[in-house]
């Protein structure tokens, strides 16, 4: 099959590029913008394009599928001359499920936990040797690629994101996968600039659980409200397996899982990632993995990219990065590490950097987030809010939604890295969360000087 990306530089789209590569098809594809590290990978493979840009002369009859990114425009020259020639023309999470259609699927969603379930399902399942096709939102140890794709494997496990699916297709990304085996691992706010009521975001839910397979199962977390509520009873021709986080100690900075008689260590720490680990657990029950299987196997698991990794810790100090953006993600991550390490000196660091988190209205959300840290710091780029056409913010306005006394917040990032150097003595725990990079900071290169290895 010939098969053409438009905007195949995106983070997903590149993935999907290279996982089509490798099972013999043939891949084309155009973008105006490429960044890294999807233009390496492209390039190492022969995908790069030629010429940064649209070219409609890209667009042939000899075509078998055009892959829409969510960076092009609907009226995209090329996607108006695949449509004119009547093309089969696919979003992403269409292609996805059109490859996975005749496998069993097993889909991940919720609002946060996503890719750290993903990651730990496909973790187990590898090293208890069952062969699956995956699509993940991060760059796991051990995983060549986001996405692999193959003929032969029998299950393809999904992370599902309920963003939109394409510019052409307002419909969430996870509405399209119609699983088999779904999990919901919690239900917070997020993407008002698409849903701007909470009962709107809660109803793309309500619509995932309806779209799965009848004979299907839904692991649920029975700890969150939301699903607490609308997930029981909601359909009586599906399974419902309801979880909570997995007991747990901490002794000596060491987490321990504790099931049955057993303790199980594991170099991942903090409740929401024992929820998530008793998610998993769940979803490779259901896939046959029994539960000795999965504890040997999750012990060795040290989480996914940008998900509470640890980036760098010697001489007493240790520097952590997080993706986490969204109030929720921010309030568990904090309550991790302050518990992990309980008499070490905390800092937090938060870049504001999606839509939610840069709007006026949304701020008081965070309210309480930051409070456990000894200091606490958020930062924005004034930027971000002219290129997403937002209201500006001032400092005083965040201080007032995050509502901490003491806050620090700061606009400019070397003023911002400059503070942040000031808190380097031995003993001090710095946590970085953020969706984006802090204006193109190396996090790693930083968390070299700021523990005093450069």
């Amino acid at each position: 099959m010939h098969v053409h990306f438009i905007a195949i530089g995106g983070s997903a789209m590149h993935n999907l590029a290279l996982a089509l590569h490798k099972k013999g098809y043939i891949v084309t594809g155009s973008d105006d913008e490429i960044f890294e590290p999807s233009r390496s990978r492209l390039q190492a493979c022969g995908l790069l394009p030629e010429t940064r840009g649209w070219d409609p002369g890209r667009i042939t009859s000899d075509l078998d599928a055009v892959i829409l990114g969510m960076h092009a425009k609907a009226d995209n020259p090329e996607l108006l001359k695949a449509a004119g020639m009547g093309l089969r023309i696919f979003s992403y999470p269409e292609f996805l499920y059109e490859q996975s259609k005749n496998k069993q699927r097993v889909v991940i969603g919720g609002s946060h936990g996503k890719t750290t379930i993903t990651a730990m399902i496909l973790h187990v399942l590898r090293l208890a040797g069952l062969d699956c096709d995956y699509m993940v939102g991060a760059q796991l140890e051990g995983f060549e690629v986001m996405v692999r794709l193959t003929e032969e494997a029998p299950v393809m496990v999904i992370e599902g994101d309920e963003y939109l699916t394409s510019p052409t297709d307002p419909r969430p990304k996870f509405h399209l996968y119609k699983p088999d085996i779904a999990l919901l691992s919690g239900v917070a706010w997020d993407h008002i600039n698409v849903f701007p009521t909470f009962e709107q975001y809660v109803g793309q839910f309500e619509m995932f659980i309806r779209l799965i397979s009848p004979g299907g199962t839904l692991i649920y977390c029975s700890e969150d409200e939301v699903l607490a509520r609308i997930c029981p009873g909601s359909r009586n021709d599906i399974t419902f397996l309801p979880y909570q986080a997995l007991p747990y100690e901490v002794h000596e900075g060491k987490t321990c899982a504790l099931f049955g008689e057993e303790r199980h260590p594991l170099q991942i720490f903090g409740r929401h990632n024992l929820m998530n680990l008793q998610g998993a657990r769940l979803v490779c029950n259901r896939l046959g993995v029994t539960d000795p299987v999965f504890f040997e196997a999750i012990r060795s698991f040290k989480g996914a990219s940008k998900r509470l990794e640890k980036v760098t810790e010697t001489g007493g100090r240790v520097i952590f990065r997080d993706f986490a953006h969204a109030p929720s993600k921010v309030a568990a991550t904090v309550q991790a590490v302050r518990e992990q390490y309980p008499g070490r000196r905390l800092v937090a660091c938060l870049e504001l950097h999606t839509y939610s988190s840069l709007s006026r209205e949304f701020l008081g959300h965070y309210r309480g987030t930051l409070d456990p840290p000894d200091v606490s710091i958020v930062y924005y780029n004034p930027h971000a809010l002219m290129i997403k056409r937002l209201p500006e913010i001032g400092e005083d306005q965040v201080r007032d939604g995050f509502g901490k006394e003491g806050l620090e917040v700061f606009s400019d990032s070397k003023k911002l890295l400059s503070r942040l150097m000031q808190e380097s003595m031995p003993g001090t725990v710095l946590l970085m969360m953020s969706s984006g990079d802090y204006d193109g900071v190396d996090i790693r290169d930083f968390g070299q000087r700021w523990a005093g290895l450069k």
